[in-house]
């Protein structure tokens, strides 16, 4: 069965606003723990600290876009963001206030004002998705940081895995220059919903294959929260049932380099 969204811009809106909570209460849980910031095990070099700073910065940076309805990229010289301050409590209220003012410029623009975005989809909506499905992402990771995270929303981790096929996986092969693909069929299926997803790599095109297609190379099997979390490069692909050509599953990530 095709993927069917789930989510429309409300609900994609409603639930940004409760994975920025929940990042805002996982940080604030890692900090009061006292010393150093803990390391985040899914994001190698970086602390809890870098991440927060990392959202909180790209969160400002699309706030700026979308408060002035840039249809470019912001000028770096005439871009001015508010400084992430050194003092943790300061820090989480710093990624919070940055986050409720990008949840209301999503609310105030609807999906379809255009604005830049680094894909074909020129609107607002396409950033929202966008954010929605990265925050959740990290906020999994900042929870991993101090014990074990929660899941994806079913109906995030899937939209996720259509987002990842559709827009990461054209985008990331392009800026890294990934070699063309020879005709790898992959099917993604869902076990905890009716959803699944085959992938063509065919040259330099990555193809979401509609219908009932004719069997795939590899199939990988998992919650659509598990589905996300490996194509995001979170989870190993043990965390997945597996069937057909095992060693194509790891090949994946040649045909759509991480970032």
């Amino acid at each position: 069965m095709d993927h069917l969204d789930q989510l429309d811009h409300g609900g994609r809106l409603t639930a940004f606003r409760t994975e920025a909570a929940a990042f805002e209460k996982a940080v604030r849980g890692a900090f009061d723990r006292g010393g150093e910031a803990p390391p985040v095990p899914s994001c190698p070099g970086w602390s809890v600290t870098d991440l927060v700073r990392h959202l909180g910065g790209v969160h400002r940076y699309l706030a700026h876009l979308l408060r002035e309805r840039l249809t470019a990229p912001p000028d770096p010289a005439g871009l001015t963001l508010t400084e992430a301050p050194d003092d943790p409590d300061a820090l989480a209220d710093w990624f919070a206030q940055g986050a409720l003012e990008l949840a209301g410029l999503f609310a105030e623009l609807g999906p379809d004002t255009t604005v830049w975005t680094w894909s074909v989809e020129q609107t607002s909506g396409f950033w929202l998705r966008m954010q929605l499905i990265e925050l959740a992402v990290h906020r999994w990771d900042a929870e991993s940081a101090t014990g074990t995270p929660g899941t994806l929303a079913p109906d995030v981790a899937a939209d996720a895995v259509t987002q990842t096929i559709q827009v990461m996986a054209p985008a990331r092969r392009g800026w890294r220059q990934a070699p063309p693909g020879a005709g790898e069929r992959y099917r993604f299926r869902r076990t905890d919903g009716p959803e699944s997803w085959t992938v063509l790599f065919s040259g330099d095109q990555v193809l979401l294959v509609p219908g009932v297609p004719s069997p795939a190379d590899v199939e990988a099997e998992g919650s659509a929260c598990d589905l996300a979390l490996f194509l995001w490069g979170r989870v190993p692909a043990t965390r997945l049932r597996v069937t057909g050509d095992a060693a194509l599953l790891p090949h994946w990530f040649t045909l759509v380099p991480p970032v």
